[in-house]
Order: C-alpha cells, then structure tokens, then sequence
C-alpha cells in the first residue's frame, strides 16, 4: 500500500471517530461547524522519530500562524507510526510543550491530547471516562487560542464540559463505547 493510501485510511478512520464519538456524543461542542465547514486540517505524519515529529508539528504551527482563521481553524497532526505505547505519547507532550515556549508561541496555541490507550490519572484503563480522549491514533490536537477563546464566550458553563463528558462516557459505559467506535478504530495500515 503506498504512503497516499495509507494517510487515506488513516484520516478516513479519524473522521469516523471524529463524527461518531467527539461531534456525535457532543464531546466537543465547538468541533461541528468547524469540521462541517472544512477548517480542520488532518495530517498524517510519517516521522519516525521525535525530532521529525517535532519539525512536522512545528511546520504546522507556523502554517496555521500564517493562515487565516476563515481557512483553517485547527489542525489535527496523526500519528501512526509513533508513540504507541501512551506513556511514551505522554512524555512526548512536555518535549512538545517545550517548543511552544521556545518559539513563544504559548497563548498562542495549545495542544489537546488523544490517544487509543489514553488514561486519566487515578483511573482503571477500562474506566469510561477515558474515551473522552482515546482516538483511532495518536493524535495531537493543535488550537488557536483565538478560536478556542472565541468559541468559550458562546457557549455557556464551557467549565462544566469535561465533567459532563465524563458523567455521559460513565452513561454509556466502556463496553457500548468499545462498540460505538469499533468501526473507527485502527485496524489495517499503520
């Protein structure tokens, strides 16, 4: 299977989760109109070490910086054939929280984290709560601050969001949610 392909299948199984689970469930009430009206970039990395990996997401801050908000509001930089294993991912995050500062780029953008095996703190892997944020792969979500500031002021309570995703995941529980995103997940091309 070429490289095309591959990032065919693998952006294809991310909007699927995408749909199903964080617009579907309401996970993200911010993700709809944005997704809908195609501001979302979906890229498929193909670094196979951290210091490419840091270049792509780096490349893509600066594109985002350099693009209007009307044409890309976010981007989501997939990553198939790194950082598997969660820990991994987890540590990764403060190497990439290190190039927002070195850049000065913090308060500028952040980065929201998904991954398939991702675990809260203090929670059992299987806890429900834990696919607020579990993904098809690895994923790192990079925001402007200006579009997420913009989308807070009109939504009401955005402080109550995460707890009551986990009071519907916990709803649903683990077991109808493996199901619900079943389709989604990573099978196939890495």
């Amino acid at each position: 299977m070429n490289q095309i392909t591959v990032s065919a299948h693998v952006i294809e199984k991310v909007k699927c989760w995408l749909e199903i689970l964080v617009i579907g469930e309401g996970l993200c009430p911010f993700a709809h109109q944005p997704y809908q009206s195609g501001r979302i970039r979906f890229l498929v990395s193909s670094a196979q070490d951290e210091e490419t990996l840091l270049t792509d997401v780096l490349a893509e801050l600066l594109f985002l910086r350099e693009t209007p908000l009307v044409d890309a509001e976010t981007s989501l930089l997939i990553l198939p054939q790194m950082l598997q294993d969660f820990l991994d991912y987890n540590d990764f995050l403060d190497l990439v929280d290190a190039l927002l500062q070195q850049e000065q780029m913090e308060g500028e953008f952040q980065i929201a984290s998904m991954h398939p095996d991702y675990q809260f703190a203090d929670t059992d892997f299987d806890d429900a709560q834990n696919y607020t944020n579990r993904s098809p792969y690895p994923i790192l979500h990079l925001l402007r601050e200006e579009s997420l500031n913009i989308a807070l002021q009109q939504y009401p309570h955005p402080e109550q969001i995460p707890e009551r995703n986990i009071r519907h995941m916990q709803k649903l529980g683990a077991v109808a949610l493996e199901t619900l995103i079943s389709p989604c997940m990573a099978k196939g091309p890495r």
